[in-house]
């Protein structure tokens, strides 16, 4: 057998957790052909509670477990901070005790929020986290539990996450833009757009190659970037968003005029956002081959599919 196979005769028990949200919808068609399934909702596993947890990861005893549940509500964080950090941080500890105990592999979801926006060049899995708001808070008690847990594990943090299902930015903009004719977009915030699909196509790359390198013992667990190559702000977002929806969905659809781009002090909100969201994906493609398109072409992959809903 070779480094690059896996011996797929008894499918591995793969444990989806969060499956009705942008990327665990995503992942279930991504993972298909690499096991068996077993796809959670908040009816069926709720992160809130840690014996829940326990109780059901003990109950399949997955041979990988992908969280793709977190919460997500970064204003409404700053108030109900305990859940937040259960949810984000004690919940993914959890689910690393149980991992360690039946050797299972876990892979876990964060975010560019664990940064405070202030480095003038993108972030790389090295620098320093420094969160400024309770949601990054979270998130980041998630990724230490994780890291200390003596596991194996690949935590992937992606940033401005939409898809053509849920709520996001992308389908908040189109309602908008059906409804208004003038839109005020902050345009100071700047990041990388990454469609829910790209992060379940490279998670399914990784979870392929990782399964392999822990069959020849060659693995080794690590945090790596996972986002669309190329930079924009949300008012650059936006104004693409507009554009390839009028290209393909159709001009007829869009009552918008003017979109006018505004400082984050002009757009106050309970958490503070970090004004550079820019990571570094140079080490995830070193270690797995896995190279990004830019977020552009991404865009209209997801408007177009859209357009075909």
């Amino acid at each position: 057998m070779t480094e690059d196979s896996v011996d797929y005769e008894n499918k591995p028990i793969i444990l989806i957790i969060g499956k009705n949200g942008q990327v665990g919808w995503e992942l279930q068609r991504s993972l298909s052909p690499l096991g068996d399934l077993v796809c959670c909702d908040r009816k069926k596993l709720d992160m809130s509670d840690s014996e829940n947890i326990r109780a059901l990861v003990r109950d399949i005893k997955p041979d990988v477990i992908v969280n793709a549940a977190a919460y997500t509500a970064v204003d409404k964080a700053e108030e109900e901070v305990e859940l937040a950090t259960q949810i984000n941080g004690v919940a993914p500890g959890v689910l690393a005790d149980e991992a360690r105990k039946i050797n299972a592999l876990l892979i876990h979801y964060s975010t560019d929020y664990v940064f405070n926006g202030a480095s003038k060049s993108p972030y790389t899995e090295t620098d320093i986290p420094d969160p400024i708001n309770i949601y990054g808070e979270s998130k980041l008690k998630g990724e230490f539990l994780i890291g200390q847990s003596n596991i194996d594990y690949v935590i992937l943090r992606t940033s401005w996450v939409y898809a053509s299902r849920g709520h996001n930015f992308l389908r908040s903009i189109l309602r908008l833009a059906r409804e208004r004719e003038e839109l005020n977009i902050v345009n100071d915030q700047i990041g990388s757009p990454t469609s829910a699909r790209l992060i379940a196509d490279v998670s399914a790359q990784i979870i392929w190659q990782s399964l392999s390198q822990r069959k020849n013992n060659t693995f080794k667990s690590g945090l790596y970037h996972l986002v669309s190559a190329g930079y924009v702000s949300w008012f650059g977002f936006a104004s693409k968003i507009v554009e390839y929806a009028g290209k393909y969905i159709g001009e007829e659809h869009i009552e918008l005029k003017r979109m006018l781009p505004i400082p984050t002090s002009e757009y106050p909100t309970p958490a503070r956002r970090p004004l550079s969201s820019r990571l570094s994906t140079d080490k995830i493609s070193t270690q797995f081959s896995i190279y990004m398109p830019n977020w552009e072409q991404q865009l209209k992959l997801c408007i177009q599919e859209l357009k075909e809903s």
